[in-house]
């Protein structure tokens, strides 16, 4: 086990990344403890890799949903107030990545829930688009379908990201 751990690390560091904006150690031990507890319940069928990558998904939500970082965030309003401020630079000089991040995972976070679970397991876990039809139990059209109108919700929420008022 401390072998494919050592080979998915990357992995693991990079989801936490990717949900929470910046890389948190404490998350990543907690991901490898939640994975040796629950090393019992592994099935050999599945990869070891999206295994883990799902613990980490897992762990990162429960964290983004956790009153420690509820406390941290920005407030409704004062969202409201940077997404309606003129943007007259590049955005990258206006907001910071981590703040970036945290607009499009909120954005995640309002998509409806079948496409909500459609992006983040292709875009965060790695699924392959036959491996999510197995998992959801849909055609694998279906599968394409609910990521490519999450993506273009997203697009449109987010275009002031890229200066695209």
């Amino acid at each position: 086990m401390k072998e494919e751990i050592r080979k998915n690390a990357y992995k693991v560091k990079q989801i936490i990344k990717n949900f929470t904006g910046s890389y948190n150690e404490d998350l990543e031990q907690e991901v490898y403890i939640k994975t040796y507890k629950n090393l019992p319940k592994y099935k050999e069928q599945n990869k070891f890799s999206q295994w883990l990558c799902t613990i980490a998904a897992n762990v990162c939500r429960d964290y983004l949903r956790s009153a420690k970082f509820k406390n941290s965030q920005v407030t409704d309003n004062d969202e409201e107030a940077i997404i309606n401020t003129k943007i007259t630079e590049t955005p990258e000089t206006i907001y910071s990545e981590k703040e970036r991040q945290k607009l499009i995972l909120k954005e995640i976070e309002r998509l409806p829930k079948k496409m909500k679970e459609a992006i983040i397991l292709y875009e965060f876990e790695d699924y392959s688009y036959e491996e999510m039809s197995k998992k959801l139990r849909v055609p694998i059209g279906t599968v394409k379908s609910r990521i490519n109108s999450a993506r273009k919700i997203l697009s449109e929420k987010l275009a002031f990201l890229l200066g695209d008022d």
